[in-house]
């Protein structure tokens, strides 16, 4: 039989997510009963369930054939190979001059916080020494390790299998044999997934990043408190996907539209059935708004703009006095800062870059890093939201030698059309990256901009 890894729908959903196990243990049965049942309450069932789900996970992790240390015999080599890859001359010479560059009638300012993390770096670090450590065994990676083209391209060149995905959730794992070896990419990997390969002879390579960990403790906690988890995220996003599989109860939103929805049932109520027919792709199996909104706990998905969830919670922590009053508010909601460090850091030096846009005089800030990349995505709204011409490209070859640039807008479109607007005047330039992005990627997409002004001014 295919060892095809499904996503449990419920009766009325399409959903994208694998349901915790414990809900595919309860068909019959709603989370916040109060029904005894012989000597034990349901609520009391489920708690039982929530820690053996993270005990199980810890379990996993305990197991000889599941590393995330990676592999010190091969790490000075790797380390070496990642640099001459990955650094960029160019970008050094940027940060060293104070961020500022000037190069062929070309002035580039370069955000101060850009590129790589180091939750990006240490993925990237555990994947190679993996390939090193087991050249003769055949590697499997669940999904893209990162969301950067280069990067995922240079796992294919190693003949790092990626997992095939059959759609609505699913994957075919019908290549991964015993004794192969599984690398879990820095999103992370759904429970049901790490519980899988578990039971399964293969050696696990888990690079999942510290901070995802550290979502997934923070919806634990939910559990353990009774909360449902209201995720600040994309539902369908790698991150997001793994980060719900460790909740019992949830709903995602992704943005302050569907908060405001959340916030006006929890006060209001509403038409139920409108309520989960939007919702079915982001909420938990049995998901009841009725009584699974009463008591909520706040988290995101790492990479999404900070500002805006501070504002989903400042809202749905309104909502909930609204509903109960200032003095039960600590009863009903709860709220942990789950943003990485990196991720504000980036989206703080691009506010810096628009904010002095007008002393700098820029034409345009350049963002450079994945198309599905998240916090890449999030960087491009901050000079669009304050109206500054910008661009997102994935790498260099988006720019041509027509003088045309292929960019993915804030919409997610992706359109073409001509970028250097005045070839007459010099280019005045703000770039940054996103935490996927290495710097050899910035350096080949500034060369291409010196390339074409070079062009324009010989022709003059």
């Amino acid at each position: 039989s295919a060892a095809v890894l499904s996503v449990m729908l419920s009766a009325t959903s399409t959903c994208a997510f694998a349901p915790p196990v414990s809900r595919m243990m309860q068909q019959t049965t709603t989370t916040r009963s109060t029904t005894p049942l012989y000597s034990t309450t349901e609520e009391e069932t489920a708690e039982m369930k929530r820690v053996t789900k993270k005990e199980e996970r810890l379990k996993f992790m305990k197991s000889d054939q599941f590393h995330r240390r990676g592999f010190k015999e091969v790490r000075d080599q790797v380390e070496d190979n990642i640099q001459q890859q990955f650094q960029s001359g160019l970008v050094d010479d940027l940060k060293s001059s104070n961020y500022v560059l000037d190069k062929d009638g070309v002035k580039v300012y370069l955000a101060k916080d850009f590129g790589f993390c180091w939750g990006v770096e240490r993925s990237i670090a555990l994947a190679y020494e993996a390939v090193e450590h087991y050249p003769d065994r055949k590697l499997h990676i669940t999904n893209e390790l990162i969301h950067n083209p280069e990067v995922n391209d240079r796992l294919t060149e190693y003949n790092v299998n990626l997992v095939e995905k059959l759609g609505e959730g699913k994957k075919n794992f019908d290549n991964i044999q015993e004794g192969d070896v599984v690398i879990l990419p820095a999103f992370g990997a759904s429970y049901e997934e790490m519980s899988y390969f578990n039971e399964k002879n293969v050696e696990v390579v888990d690079t999942t990043c510290p901070w995802v960990s550290k979502v997934w403790n923070t919806v634990d906690m939910h559990q353990r408190k009774g909360l449902t988890s209201v995720i600040h995220g994309k539902y369908e996003h790698e991150e997001t996907v793994a980060t719900t599989s460790f909740c019992e109860d949830y709903i995602c939103v992704k943005n302050m539209k569907e908060a405001n929805m959340v916030a006006d049932y929890i006060v209001n109520g509403g038409d139920k059935e409108a309520f989960l027919k939007y919702f079915e792709k982001a909420i938990s199996t049995g998901f009841d708004p009725d009584t699974m909104l009463d008591k909520i706990g706040i988290a995101n998905q790492t990479t999404m703009y900070k500002k805006e969830t501070k504002a989903i919670g400042q809202l749905l922590q309104k909502a909930m006095m609204k509903k109960f009053g200032p003095g039960e508010v600590n009863e009903h909601y709860a709220e942990f800062d789950t943003i990485c460090d990196a991720t504000q850091e980036r989206q703080d030096a691009v506010q810096e870059l628009v904010e002095n846009s007008s002393e700098y005089g820029l034409d345009f800030i350049l963002v450079i890093g994945g198309w599905d990349s998240s916090n890449t995505a999030h960087l491009l709204e901050i000079p669009h939201n304050n109206k500054i011409r910008s661009f997102h490209i994935n790498r260099a070859e988006c720019i041509s030698a027509d003088n045309t640039i292929t960019h993915r807008t804030v919409d997610g479109e992706i359109v073409t059309e001509p970028f250097l607007l005045d070839m007459s005047k010099d280019v005045v330039m703000g770039v940054t990256s996103g935490a996927s992005t290495p710097d050899a990627a910035v350096q080949d997409s500034l060369s291409q901009i010196f390339l074409l002004k070079k062009m324009s001014s010989a022709v003059a």
